[in-house]
């Protein structure tokens, strides 16, 4: 925090003089990744030839384990942070073009390090998805647990401080966008900037690119700190190692089992266990109602943006109210759905899931699903704050639908956390699916509220009213802390939806049996 802001309130300070920070810290990311994989071909290598020696050796010699690579997070989950991956390749890559410009205005003060920086950045992106989503083998990382320890840890806090490095330059973006920030450093840095065609490009596309970095940098923060805790708690004790892999390895039983047999009327053979259906069974009105709220939302959207770029100052106001009312009726109806739906779900048996450490608790997705909470909070919060001190100079409308984006985020979160251990009880329930129209809505509808955030209420420029009475400083602050976890928010709330519609109308192995029986 100390080293971005130092450059943006004091004059004497040239601009980029921390990025040699930066680059000490995606270098080591690197190189810790980079040594896991030299021990793994290594330990791999001497496997082989210990396999080649041996191979003519007697049966029951050596001994086959099966280790099968822990995967933290969902599908859905793995999937979405590599398209923030991607955005976030994208600014570095902006920023990297940057460099060549402002390199020929000498006042600028840019240096090298302003192009190897965001260039080692991208590298740490491919480098760390490789490591966490997609890699698929086992790097054994409590062989080697101080070194995995230390570099976890070292990861952990490089992406935390991306965080808050991208947080405190696009802030600085804002700020200076909105023209009234008063220090003539920022602004002289960043009209030169402005006037170049990669810093217009930069500044045109940081607000939609930069909550991808911050959401990226969570989702990896998050990932790598389960894996720490990880190599922290193994091997105390020889019981507890066997009764750990003995878990585990009922989960992956279970898991394979779940994906390989969908036991459901579409799916009714049971010798066809080598092929995965997906039941879209009870989900169609619920899937063509969503399709309806999006549509209309990007309607009205369009109609937003279309009004804020050639309207009058009466026809801007009447597009922020038009946006306020599709955002009230939309929360409206999600909360009356996720109401009426966990209501829908309560007949289903509660199954508690088991986590990759072999212990009960909330899970990775759900532990991320609360931390994004927290910025829809934040936000919601101050934003009720600004309109009730203000309701005389803006309409109730938008004060309700704080409000019910408030409450409707606390209800939608403990659904998600009930849900996600539900399953059906019996062939009743597991041909009625109880639920599961409404969970399709409320997976479209939450797609709908993510464009409205992520296009209009990402910026701090959105509601003005909050820009007089908090201040240019002081709400371009809070937005910016608090909208990209807002944004990731219904992200993140879309993916545990779809593990709950997937997951909740599936048997296990031992109910099968019992089902094929009563058939």
């Amino acid at each position: 925090m100390a080293f971005p802001i130092t450059e943006i309130i004091l004059k004497d300070v040239r601009p980029f003089f921390y990025q040699a920070f930066y680059l000490y810290l995606y270098l080591g990311s690197i190189a810790f990744v980079w040594y896991m994989h030299a021990i793994y071909f290594k330990e791999n290598t001497l496997k082989q030839i210990i396999k080649t020696q041996k191979k003519d050796s007697k049966p029951g010699f050596i001994k086959k384990q099966k280790s099968h690579p822990i995967r933290y997070g969902s599908f859905y989950l793995r999937l979405g942070a590599i398209a923030f991956g991607i955005g976030s390749m994208v600014y570095s890559g902006l920023e990297f073009g940057q460099y060549f410009e402002l390199k020929k205005n000498v006042e600028c003060h840019s240096n090298i390090l302003q192009a190897i920086t965001p260039a080692t950045r991208m590298v740490l992106t491919l480098v760390q998805v490789n490591f966490i989503f997609l890699n698929n083998k086992d790097f054994e990382l409590d062989r080697h647990r101080t070194i995995a320890r230390f570099g976890l840890m070292h990861m952990i806090a490089t992406n935390l401080c991306e965080w808050l490095n991208v947080l405190v330059e696009e802030t600085k973006h804002e700020i200076n966008h909105l023209g009234n920030h008063t220090s003539d450093h920022t602004n002289a840095s960043m009209t030169k900037k402005g006037g170049d065609i990669m810093g217009s490009l930069v500044t045109s596309a940081s607000p939609f690119l930069f909550p991808c970095t911050i959401e990226y940098s969570l989702i990896c923060a998050v990932i790598l700190f389960e894996m720490w805790k990880k190599v922290k708690t193994v091997k105390i004790k020889n019981k507890q190692n066997k009764e750990h892999d003995k878990n585990a390895t009922s989960v992956h039983k279970d898991e394979k089992i779940t994906q390989h047999y969908n036991f459901s009327p579409l799916n009714n053979n049971p010798n066809n266990s080598n092929h995965y259906i997906i039941d879209c069974s009870n989900t169609y009105r619920g899937l063509f109602a969503g399709i309806m709220v999006i549509v209309l939302t990007i309607i009205s959207l369009m109609f937003f943006v279309l009004a804020k770029e050639g309207g009058t100052s009466e026809i801007k106001k009447v597009a922020e109210f038009e946006v306020s009312i599709v955002e009230l009726i939309l929360y409206i109806i999600t909360t009356i759905v996720v109401v009426v739906a966990m209501f829908q779900m309560r007949a289903l048996k509660y199954d508690k899931k088991i986590g990759v450490d072999g212990r009960f608790g909330i899970g990775l997705d759900n532990t991320l699903l609360l931390v994004a909470q927290t910025g829809m909070f934040i936000y919601c919060m101050f934003s009720i704050i600004g309109y009730y001190f203000n309701m005389d100079n803006s309409p109730p409308i938008e004060l309700l639908a704080e409000i019910f984006s408030f409450i409707q985020t606390c209800l939608q979160t403990m659904f998600v956390l009930d849900g996600w251990s539900r399953k059906c009880r019996n062939m009743k329930q597991a041909k009625n699916k109880p639920g599961r129209e409404l969970i399709t809505f409320l997976i479209v509808a939450n797609m709908a509220m993510w464009i409205i955030n992520t296009l209009e209420k990402n910026r701090a420029e959105f509601r003005q009213i909050h820009l007089k009475f908090f201040g240019d400083w002081t709400w371009t602050i809070i937005t910016h802390i608090t909208m990209p976890l807002a944004i990731f928010y219904r992200f993140h709330s879309t993916i545990c939806l779809v593990e709950i519609w997937r997951s909740a109308y599936q048997f296990k192995a031992t109910q099968r049996n019992s089902l094929f029986s009563l058939i």
